[in-house]
C-alpha cells in the first residue's frame, strides 16, 4: 500500500469518525435518546465535506447557531462599495485543508494564481509545521513563491467561501464584512477576526447574520443576489429584516432566489449555480439531461429575468448524477484568468462532454481572459468545486500609500469649547499602517498648524479636548505612516467649534488677531463710502441692524478688546 493510499484510508476513517459512525458498533455503547451529543471534531487531513455533518446537524439541533447581538455603531458609517469578483483583486485567500486529493487542486490553483492571475496568494495554516510542509510543495511547483503569504491559524474545514472574508471599500479603505458560519466550527468562524484585525490590521464588522458565503454573489453596481436558504438560517429575522442587513454593512440591494431542493445541492447556495462575469454579463447553470426538474426552471426563471433585465445571459450544462451536484459556474475569477471545473464522471463526459461544452461558453463569454481547466473530481462530491474554497481580497486603493477613512467627526457637528471629542478612523495599507498624526485646521482646510498627536499608534481612535477657540470651519486631518515612510490622509467636511458668531474672529480662523481688525476696516470701509445700507458687506453689519454705521464700527471694537 502506498504513501497516498494510506494517508487516504486514514482520511476516510477520521471522517467516518466525525460523522458519528465509530461509536456504532463499539459493545456496550450505549447514548441515550436525549444524552447531549458529542462536539463535532475536525482531524486534519479529514475530508470534511462542505455541507452540514450527521454529527454537526445533531449538535446544532441541541445548539442553535445564531448570530450575536447587534452592538451600536458597529456598522459602517462612510460611503460603501462591495467588492466584485471581477474587480482588480490583490490576492486570493484560501485554508489548507482537506485530504491530499484536495490539495492537489489547491497546489493547481496557486500556481495558476500567482502567475497567469497576477496576485498573491495567502495560505491558512494550522501550525509552523504544516507552513513549512506547504512551503516544500511549492518549492518545486511552477508558482511565484514570492507571491505565497502565510497565516498561521487553525481552520477546520476547506470551505474557506462560507467563513471567510467578504470585503467592502469604506471610502478608500478595505474594510471586511464578517458573518456568523452556518457549521458549528468554531476555528473557520473565527478566522477573519484574527485574518483582518490581527494580519491585516483591517475593520472587521461583524454583520448580524447566520449565513455561508457562497450564498451570496454581486455585481459592482450595488446588487446582489442570495437564495433563501437565508430565511432558514435566521427565523428570528423577517426577511425585509435580512435584506435591510446587507444593505446597511455591504450596500447591497439583494434580489432572493429559491433554493435548490436538498436532494440536488445539500447546502443550497447560489454560487453553485450562477457567477456574475462583468457588470452586465452573467454565467448560469442550464439542465439539458434533465429538463423541467426544478433545478432546471429555476435557472431558467432566473435567466429570463437577467435577459429582461438587459444583461447578456450565458448558459453552461450541469447536472446530478447519484447526489452529486455537477456545475460550471463555480469557478474562481481573478484579474484575467479563470479556473473553471473539469470532472471524469463518465456520466458528465459521454456521450456528450460536458467539460468541452463549459470550456466554450466560458472562452465566449471572457474572450479576454485565460481559461483554464482543473480537474475537480475529488472535490465535487464534497458538495463544493473551485469557488467554495476561495475568499477574493481586492487591490487596496492607495498603492504603495496608506489610506484612510475618518469615521467621526463626519462634518457638521458643533461642539463646545473643552469639549472632549473621539476622533475614530479605519486605515489601510499594501503591507500594514503603523502610525497616525492627526491636525487640526480652523481655515476649513487650507492650512493644519496645530497638531493634536504625532506618531501614536495606529489604533483608529484618539481622545482630543477641543481649543479655546470659536470657528465654523474646524477640519481634522489623520495622516497615516507605515514602515516605510510611506503617507496617506483623509480630512473631514466642517465643523463647528465654541461660537463662530463673535464678530472679533471676522475672518473666521478662530484666532483673534490683526487680520481680523485689517478685515473688517476693509470692508467697513467700502462702506462707509456708500450711501445708506451697504448691502453685500453683510459682516461689517456687525449689530444686525443692516446699515454699515459707526455703531457696527464700536461693537467691533468691543468684541475685539474682550475677545468675545
Amino acid at each position: 500500500m502506498n504513501r497516498n493510499t494510506i494517508a487516504r484510508a486514514s482520511a476516510a476513517l477520521a471522517l467516518f469518525t466525525l460523522c458519528g459512525f465509530a461509536h456504532a458498533q463499539v459493545p456496550g455503547h450505549v447514548v441515550p435518546p436525549d444524552a447531549e451529543p458529542a462536539r463535532p471534531t475536525y482531524p486534519e487531513g479529514a475530508a470534511i465535506p462542505r455541507n452540514m455533518t450527521d454529527a454537526e446537524r445533531a449538535w446544532v439541533e441541541r445548539n442553535p447557531i445564531t448570530a450575536p447581538v447587534l452592538r451600536a455603531a458597529s456598522s459602517p458609517v462612510g460611503p460603501v462599495h462591495c467588492v466584485a469578483e471581477y474587480e482588480p483583486m490583490e490576492s486570493i485567500i484560501i485554508a489548507w485543508e482537506g485530504d491530499a486529493s484536495w490539495n492537489a487542486i489547491q497546489k493547481t490553483m496557486v500556481e495558476h494564481i500567482t502567475t497567469t492571475g497576477n496576485a498573491d496568494v495567502w495560505i491558512v495554516v494550522d501550525n509552523t509545521t504544516e507552513r513549512t510542509s506547504v512551503q516544500s510543495t511549492f518549492a518545486s511547483s511552477s508558482a511565484n513563491v514570492a507571491r505565497i503569504k502565510y497565516v498561521v491559524r487553525p481552520t477546520d474545514s476547506i470551505w474557506i467561501r462560507d467563513y471567510g472574508p467578504r470585503y467592502i471599500y469604506e471610502g478608500d479603505v478595505r474594510a471586511i464584512v464578517d458573518h456568523t458560519y452556518n457549521r458549528p466550527r468554531p476555528n473557520d468562524n473565527l478566522l477573519n477576526a484574527y485574518y483582518g484585525g490581527t494580519t491585516r490590521r483591517q475593520k472587521v464588522y461583524q454583520l448580524p447574520l447566520v449565513h455561508g458565503g457562497g450564498n451570496y454573489h454581486l455585481d459592482a453596481n450595488n446588487n446582489g443576489h442570495a437564495t433563501r436558504l437565508i430565511n432558514n438560517e435566521n427565523p428570528s429575522l423577517t426577511e425585509s429584516q435580512i435584506l435591510a442587513y446587507w444593505q446597511q454593512y455591504q450596500n447591497l440591494g439583494t434580489t432572493l432566489y429559491t433554493p435548490f431542493p436538498t436532494s440536488v445541492d445539500s447546502t443550497q447556495h447560489i454560487d453553485m449555480w450562477m457567477q456574475i462575469i462583468a457588470d452586465n454579463k452573467i454565467v448560469i447553470s442550464d439542465w439539458p439531461a434533465q429538463p423541467g426538474t426544478t433545478q432546471d426552471v429555476i435557472c431558467d426563471n432566473a435567466a429570463a429575468a437577467f435577459t429582461s433585465a438587459g444583461w447578456t445571459v450565458y448558459r453552461t450544462p450541469a447536472r446530478t448524477v447519484s447526489g452529486v451536484h455537477y456545475t460550471y459556474t463555480n469557478v474562481v475569477m481573478c484579474n484575467d484568468l479563470v479556473l473553471i471545473p473539469t470532472y471524469t464522471n463518465s456520466t458528465i463526459t459521454s456521450p456528450t462532454n460536458y467539460n468541452n461544452l463549459a470550456l466554450a461558453t466560458w472562452q465566449a463569454a471572457l474572450p479576454g481572459k485565460t481559461v483554464v481547466q482543473v480537474n475537480c473530481q475529488n472535490l465535487v462530491t464534497a458538495a463544493g468545486v473551485m469557488h467554495c474554497i476561495v475568499m477574493h481580497i481586492p487591490v487596496h486603493k492607495g498603492g504603495v500609500n496608506p489610506t484612510a477613512y475618518i469615521q467621526y467627526p463626519q462634518g457638521g457637528e458643533v461642539f463646545a469649547q473643552g469639549q472632549s471629542v473621539s476622533i475614530e478612523w479605519i486605515s489601510d495599507d499594501d503591507v500594514s499602517p503603523l502610525l497616525a498624526d492627526i491636525a487640526l485646521s480652523t481655515d476649513g482646510g487650507a492650512t493644519f498648524p496645530t497638531s493634536i498627536i504625532t506618531g501614536t499608534i495606529d489604533d483608529g481612535q484618539h481622545t482630543w479636548v477641543t481649543p479655546a477657540i470659536d470657528t465654523a470651519n474646524a477640519r481634522i486631518r489623520v495622516t497615516i505612516r507605515d514602515a516605510s515612510g510611506n503617507t496617506g490622509s483623509y480630512v473631514t467636511p466642517a465643523f463647528t467649534i465654541g461660537d463662530p458668531s463673535c464678530p472679533a474672529d471676522y475672518n473666521g480662523d478662530g484666532e483673534f488677531d490683526v487680520l481680523d481688525f485689517l478685515d473688517f476696516l476693509d470692508d467697513f470701509g467700502q462702506c462707509e463710502a456708500q450711501p445708506g445700507p451697504c448691502g453685500g458687506i453683510a459682516d461689517a453689519d456687525v449689530n444686525g441692524d443692516t446699515i454699515v454705521d459707526v455703531m457696527d464700527f464700536l461693537d467691533f471694537l468691543d468684541a475685539f478688546g474682550t475677545g468675545c
